[in-house]
């Protein structure tokens, strides 16, 4: 049985991910179990869960190797990219699959999670 993960996105990628702009999401950790979708929770000022997105591959590369074979959907810039991944020697990026919006957007109480993950968090 695969397991969803909820992680915390901030309102311009979450709009670049729904558009499709966006088929990567990067991440320092990678999940450890199997995982089927990401449970997307929009940060301030939205505070909500709006959407989820389906996880059809899961990259693990340095970071140079990363950016060479996700750039052109990656839906952000080399140097938030460089930044974000600087001092790592292992880069992690979930390619992202069907996206469904919710109609009516959750709370994180809805999923019994008492604050928005650092990272991220099984569901």
């Amino acid at each position: 049985m695969k397991k969803k993960i909820l992680i915390s996105i901030n309102p311009e990628h979450v709009q670049n991910i729904i558009n499709g702009i966006k088929k990567y999401e990067y991440r320092k950790i990678a999940a450890k179990q199997d995982i089927s979708s990401i449970i997307i929770y929009e940060t301030t000022p939205i505070k909500k869960i709006v959407a989820e997105a389906e996880i059809e591959d899961v990259l693990m590369f340095s970071p140079e190797i990363l950016w060479e074979k996700t750039k052109q959907e990656s839906g952000i810039t080399k140097e938030f990219f460089d930044k974000y991944f600087e001092g790592r020697d292992m880069a992690y990026a979930y390619k992202l699959g069907k996206i469904i919006v919710y109609a009516q957007p959750k709370t994180l109480h809805d999923y019994g999670v008492k604050a928005a993950p650092q990272s991220f968090v099984y569901i």
